[in-house]
């Protein structure tokens, strides 16, 4: 799919020119998440060094996960109310039409994709290619902050789009038919290192698609096309549950499954970082 490309009327990834038409007319709220886990303050400094025009700040860490406990998972979920009373501050309500961007195509975007459709923004896109996309389009960037409209609103969550610890191990107990999907790397789904958690391995029976595979090898997303032949060895009749080591990277292929016509799918948010957090829950390793 081209950065330029207009995405057609059911894609949820938009090119920079649609992007463009529809900030002329006024007609769309952009919200920056530019993200890095090396240095906590490097999304407010780059938002404040340049932005797409309109553009308002969320702050991936603190807008957009709550503190770790000793169990669900490395970046549990904030609550609902939270999230909409912060969203509501940037202007941002069920009716608004949303587009998100982070620098590049990664989980930060599609997290906050995720989390707005949870609480119930039914019109939520995200930005094929990110702020670079724009930015060698040639368009214009700006120093300028927005002073949005405050909204308040109650959430309309969608809680069956979200399992716990439960739901998993009654999957593996084949207790409930349903396939996981684990969307962190090779080396990490097959046990042989584990970077960010204390225990290497995959949740017993989970498929491995890992997140980035959903994107073409010039960083863009593929079309739903392709993304609808890598997923074809899953049934779109059967439930989905995706997950990826704290329940951030599981977004994307989210995203991409949604791109390909699939509908059934959950987010597993404790993820890996949660299911080991239990002692007694089995780990795999290896190829299934």
């Amino acid at each position: 799919m081209s950065i330029l490309s207009n995405a057609n009327s059911s894609s949820t990834i938009v090119g920079v020119q649609w992007l463009q038409n529809r900030l002329k007319e006024g007609a769309v709220v952009v919200a920056d998440v530019r993200f890095s886990p090396k240095d906590p303050l490097y999304g407010r400094s780059a938002y404040e060094a340049g932005h797409l025009p309109g553009a308002v700040f969320v702050d991936f860490k603190s807008d957009l996960t709550d503190p770790p406990q000793e169990h669900g998972g490395r970046s549990p979920l904030p609550s609902a109310e939270r999230v909409a009373k912060r969203f509501g501050e940037l202007g941002i309500d069920r009716k608004s039409s949303v587009v998100v961007y982070e620098d590049t195509n990664g989980p930060a975007a599609s997290r906050l994709w995720w989390v707005l459709k949870y609480i119930g923004v039914e019109d939520v896109k995200v930005l094929d290619g990110g702020y670079e996309a724009w930015v060698q389009a040639g368009l214009s960037v700006t120093d300028v902050k927005p002073e949005p409209t405050v909204h308040e609103w109650k959430p309309d969550v969608h809680e069956d789009w979200v399992v716990d610890v439960h739901t998993v191990r009654d999957v593996v107990n084949g207790t409930r038919k349903a396939k996981l999907v684990d969307s962190r790397d090779a080396s990490q789904y097959l046990g042989l290192e584990s970077p960010f958690d204390p225990v290497a391995g995959h949740i017993p029976g989970a498929v491995h698609l890992f997140w980035k595979d959903g994107l073409d090898v010039d960083g863009t997303w593929k079309s739903s096309a392709a993304l609808a032949e890598r997923f074809g060895e899953l049934s779109k009749e059967e439930e989905l549950i995706v997950y990826c080591g704290s329940g951030i990277s599981a977004t994307p292929n989210i995203l991409a499954l949604n791109e390909a016509g699939y509908s059934n799918v959950k987010l597993y948010a404790g993820s890996w970082s949660d299911w080991i957090s239990y002692r007694d829950n089995p780990v795999a390793t290896g190829e299934e």
